[in-house]
C-alpha cells in the first residue's frame, strides 16, 4: 500500500466512524429536548423518563465523539501537513468556532444531566436547547472548513503562496449553504429514522407500549420534516456542483460527452475506457433541467477535462446513486408516515409502515456515508479544488499500515461498546402503562 492510500485509506476510515457519532450528536439532543417540553406539557411522566434515558444517550455519542474527533485533529496534522501548511492560517477560524462550540455544548450538556430538581425547570430544558443548538452549530463549523476545500475563497495565489488571507471571506464559500445545509438536514433524518426504527420494533412487539409509542412518534417529529427537505437541500447542492465542479457532477452522473439537452441516468456502470454509462436508465433533457433549469442547457462532461483530473468516475457514480436512492426512499417514507398521521390512524395498527421503519435505521447513514464518498473521492485528484493537489498534500512517513491497522481495531472496539451501552439503554424500558387509545384506526 502506497503512503498516500494509506493515508487516504486512515483518514476515510476515521472520518467514516466520527460522521456517525457527529450526527447522532447533532440530532439526539433535539430529541431530548422534545420529551422534556412535551413532559411539560403534560406532565406524562414516561416522557420525563424518555427525555432522561435520551440525555443518557447522548451524553455517550458525545463522548465518543469528543474521542473520535480528537483523533481526526491529530490525523489533520500528521498525514496531511502539506495541507495544513498552506490552509490552516486560511480556515483556521472555523476550527476554532467548532472548538468555541464543543466546549459551549459540553457547559450545557452538564447542566442539563446533572440539573435535574437542582435548577428551575424553565432553566433546564433551556440548556437543553442550547446543546441542541450548539451541537449543530459545531457540526456547520467543520462542514464551512469542507466547503472551502470545495470551492476557495479568501486568499490570492502568488507564485505559488496563498496572499491577502482573509478568513472572513474564506468562511462565506458559495459551498456553505447548501454544504451545511444538506448535511445538518442528513443529520437530523439519520439519527430520527434510526431512533424511529429502534422502537417500531418494540412497538411491532407491544402495541400499546406507551413508552415505545412516545418514542416513536417524538422521532418521527424529527425525521419526516427533515426527509421531505432533503430533495430541496440535495436540488441546490447539484445546482452549486453543476457551477463550480463540473468534472465532479459529470463522475456522479456517469456523463461523458459535454451535450445540450443532457439526460438524467438512472443506475448503470461507468466504463472509463469505452467512456459510456451502461444499463443506465435514461431520461431526457432531465440533467440539464435539473442543474441549470433549462432542458437545452449545455452539460460538462469528462471529455473536457484533461485525464489525470478525472476522479475514480464508477466509485462516484455508484455512491452517488446509493445516496439519492435512498434519499428517495426515506422521503417517500415520511410521506407514508404523514398520511398516516394525517388521517388520525394509530400507527401501532400499521405494521408494514413499522416494518418500514425498522428498515430504514442504518439508510440514513448509510446515505450520508455515500454523500461524503461523492464529496471527497469526487473532487480528486484536488485536495483543495483547483489550488492543491492530495498527493502534494500528504505526509512523507512510510509504514502507515500499521497505524491504519491499530486504529480501526480500536474504532471497531468503540463501536461495539456504544452499540452495548446504547441497547442497554433502550431495551430495558420501564414498565410503562399501556397507551391510551386516542384514535380508532379504520380498516
Amino acid at each position: 500500500m502506497s503512503d498516500l492510500l494509506a493515508a487516504r485509506s486512515q483518514m476515510a476510515m476515521s472520518l467514516a466512524f466520527h460522521i456517525i457519532f457527529a450526527m447522532i450528536g447533532i440530532g439526539m439532543p433535539v430529541l431530548m429536548v422534545l420529551a422534556e417540553w412535551r413532559y411539560v406539557k403534560t406532565g406524562d411522566k414516561v416522557l420525563l423518563d424518555l427525555a432522561k434515558r435520551w440525555a443518557k444517550g447522548t451524553a455517550i455519542m458525545f463522548a465518543v465523539g469528543a474521542v473520535s474527533g480528537t483523533v481526526l485533529s491529530f490525523e489533520l496534522g500528521l498525514l496531511w501537513p502539506g495541507f495544513m501548511q498552506f490552509a490552516g492560517g486560511i480556515i483556521g477560524m472555523p476550527f476554532s468556532l467548532e472548538g468555541f462550540a464543543f466546549f459551549t455544548e459540553a457547559i450545557f450538556l452538564s447542566v442539563y444531566l446533572y440539573g435535574w430538581n437542582r435548577v428551575s425547570q424553565r432553566a433546564h430544558l433551556a440548556a437543553g436547547v442550547m446543546v441542541a443548538v450548539s451541537g449543530a452549530l459545531s457540526g456547520v463549523f467543520v462542514v464551512i472548513a469542507n466547503a472551502w476545500m470545495n470551492a476557495p475563497t479568501g486568499f490570492r495565489m502568488v507564485n505559488g503562496v496563498a496572499t491577502e488571507i482573509d478568513p472572513v471571506a474564506a468562511m462565506m464559500s458559495p459551498a456553505v449553504f447548501p454544504q451545511a445545509l444538506h448535511m445538518t438536514l442528513a443529520a437530523y433524518a439519520a439519527t430520527g429514522f434510526a431512533v424511529a426504527g429502534i422502537h417500531a420494533w418494540f412497538v411491532l412487539r407491544h402495541r400499546h407500549h406507551a413508552f415505545h409509542r412516545h418514542a416513536l412518534g417524538l422521532a418521527l417529529r424529527m425525521a419526516v420534516p427533515a426527509a421531505l427537505l432533503q430533495p430541496i437541500s440535495g436540488d441546490l447542492s447539484a445546482k452549486f456542483v453543476a457551477k463550480w465542479q463540473p468534472a465532479k457532477l459529470a463522475a456522479m452522473e456517469g456523463h461523458f460527452v459535454t451535450e445540450r439537452g443532457a439526460p438524467l441516468r438512472i443506475g448503470g456502470w461507468p466504463d472509463e475506457e469505452a467512456r459510456v454509462t451502461r444499463f443506465a436508465l435514461e431520461i431526457p433533457k432531465a440533467l440539464s433541467v435539473l442543474s441549470f433549469g433549462d432542458p437545452n442547457a449545455e452539460v460538462q462532461g469528462l471529455d473536457r477535462v484533461p485525464r489525470e483530473d478525472w476522479p475514480p468516475v464508477p466509485v462516484v457514480h455508484v455512491a452517488f446513486q446509493v445516496m439519492v436512492g435512498i434519499g428517495t426512499f426515506l422521503a417517500l417514507l415520511s410521506l407514508w408516515a404523514s398520511w398516516v398521521r394525517w388521517r388520525k390512524h394509530d400507527f401501532g395498527g400499521r405494521p408494514w409502515l413499522l416494518r418500514a421503519i425498522v428498515a430504514s435505521i442504518p439508510l440514513g447513514f448509510i446515505a450520508t456515508e455515500a454523500g461524503w464518498v461523492v464529496t471527497e473521492v469526487g473532487r480528486q485528484p484536488w485536495i483543495v479544488q483547483g489550488v492543491m493537489r492530495t498527493r502534494d498534500a500528504v505526509t512523507p512517513m512510510p509504514g502507515l499500515v500499521v497505524p491504519f491497522a491499530l486504529f480501526t481495531a480500536l474504532y471497531i472496539l468503540l463501536g461495539f461498546v456504544v452499540v452495548s451501552l446504547l441497547w442497554r439503554q433502550v431495551s430495558r424500558a420501564p414498565a410503562a402503562p399501556p397507551a391510551p387509545q386516542l384514535v380508532t384506526v379504520r380498516r
